[in-house]
């Protein structure tokens, strides 16, 4: 394909990506003459202080564990990281944080907070368009309330990124969003730079409890993989046809050719096809410009979604809850398919009912990349905890666990299967500063974020809680 068709395919298709004549992706996050378009909430410029991080046990995520250590943090990135007695740095502040933890921001690939917001009510239940079975062209951000007061206990439970996903009724439930947690007023603002587009699927029981009790399909797994496999039938034959009119109109934007279609014709090669929201997004799929994320319990159906994408060609970046992984563990780490699951999390449904503990493990030491997701606005604000469950699990079945190993569980693997560990997961130089200082070793059930840092502004003060994010909490607590 040429370079100019890509630009056209991806420009219309991935709506939230604006492509320049030299093909490389603009921010759309800036009002720019370049990008012609703009955002109605403006990301504000936070003028992050240099702060230097001195005397603790640095856990970089990245293989090595200084203790004693340092991080500095300069104009929102990480400016040095290193172990031993902090280099003086002119201007900074410097918080000697000795016998605290240093450890990068944690990142959640599954949550549902802010489209089932709090309180839990029917007016705030917009998680799942369980319509259709297959509703690509819908968007979580489109259903987040950024007022929900859950987003800052994540927060400060450490978490400084976070994936909102629709939920899993339907066998593709739409786009997923990449945020990075600073408040703002709209979810588009929100929005972590650079983030690929995500999408929800799922398999399984979900699907075909909720479509059969309608006495509509699918109500059996084979009714699940066939429609799955039509959807990406169609959306292959839809990007197979903006591809041709793209080749054979290297001049033309869509924009500029008059609609000459009659009713009930077909499309015609000369002119550009009509959009499908849907297709739109499978076909990002397709042009492996969005990340699948799988909504699988059992290995047999996760076996079944790579069969689908092999048959269309397109990479599972993310199994999530994934409960039987360690069944397959070779086969995903060999394909370097993610699994975004609980430590101890099963049970509460036939396809859920073998999950082990040591399954975080067991997919680690297979080579695999395994990854703590919450699926719960509770668990969110333990993410720690539950990476410690699962490396002491596996420490209790003879596995050679690392505690760096067990931290990139909730840092540098998550990080991956967003596709954003270029710019965070760990604590490495040139990176954002999204750093968690914790007052005790983040693997012990006492210990608590004291400050959390996004870009190197200090987002979180245990000891100097700032006003509310959310309208709801004003008003409930007595001042001192």
């Amino acid at each position: 394909m040429s370079a100019r068709a890509s630009v056209l395919l991806l420009g219309l298709l991935a709506s939230s990506v604006v492509l320049a004549e030299d093909d490389k992706p603009i921010d759309p996050f800036v009002k720019t003459e370049a990008s012609g378009k703009a955002v109605v909430e403006v990301p504000r410029v936070v003028e992050a202080p240099t702060v230097v991080l001195s005397g603790g046990t640095v856990m970089t995520a990245a293989g090595a564990i200084y203790n004693p250590g340092y991080v500095v943090l300069r104009g929102g990135k990480i400016d040095a990281v290193g172990a031993g007695t902090a280099p003086t740095v002119a201007g900074a502040t410097v918080l000697d944080v000795t016998g605290q933890t240093v450890t990068p921001g944690l990142i959640d690939t599954h949550s549902h907070i802010g489209v089932y917001a709090a309180p839990g009510t029917r007016a705030t239940d917009d998680g799942n368009e369980a319509t259709a079975p297959t509703t690509a062209g819908v968007w979580a951000e489109h259903s987040f309330w950024p007022e929900d007061p859950m987003l800052e206990l994540g927060v400060e439970g450490g978490v400084t990124t976070m994936e909102v996903l629709p939920g899993s009724a339907n066998l593709i439930g739409g786009r997923g969003v990449v945020l990075h947690m600073t408040p703002y007023r709209g979810g588009r603002a929100m929005r972590f730079p650079g983030a690929p587009e995500t999408v929800k699927m799922a398999c399984g029981e979900n699907p075909k409890r909720v479509y059969g009790e309608q006495n509509r399909d699918p109500s059996t797994r084979m009714g699940n993989i066939r429609g799955q496999r039509t959807a990406f039938l169609e959306a292959k034959e839809y990007l197979e046809q903006w591809q041709a009119w793209a080749a054979t109109h290297p001049d033309e934007e869509p924009s500029d050719v008059p609609k000459k279609k009659k009713k009930g014709e077909g499309w015609k090669k000369d002119q550009p096809p009509e959009r499908d929201l849907d297709k739109e997004t499978l076909a990002l799929i397709l042009l492996g410009e969005a990340l699948p994320e799988v909504h699988c319990y059992t290995a047999s159906d996760m076996l079944s979604m790579l069969q689908i994408a092999d048959e269309f060609g397109f990479q599972v970046r993310s199994f999530h809850h994934a409960l039987e992984a360690y069944k397959i563990r070779d086969i995903l780490a060999a394909r370097n398919v993610a699994v975004s699951t609980w430590s101890d999390w099963w049970g509460f449904k036939l396809e859920a009912y073998d999950g082990i503990q040591e399954n975080l493990a067991l997919v680690t030491e297979a080579g695999g990349r395994a990854i703590v997701h919450s699926d719960s606005p509770v668990y969110m604000q333990r993410l720690n905890q539950d990476a410690a469950k699962g490396y002491y699990a596996g420490l209790r079945a003879g596995i050679a666990l690392t505690e760096d190993q067990a931290l990139r569980w909730i840092t540098a693997n998550p990080a991956w299967a967003l596709g954003i560990d270029d710019q965070v997961g760990t604590l490495e130089v040139g990176k954002r500063a999204d750093v968690v200082v914790w007052d005790g070793h983040p693997f012990r059930v006492y210990s608590h974020p004291r400050w959390v840092f996004v870009d190197g502004a200090l987002l979180y003060d245990r000891d100097r809680p700032g006003a509310p994010w959310s309208d709801f909490q004003l008003g409930q607590e007595l001042a001192p």
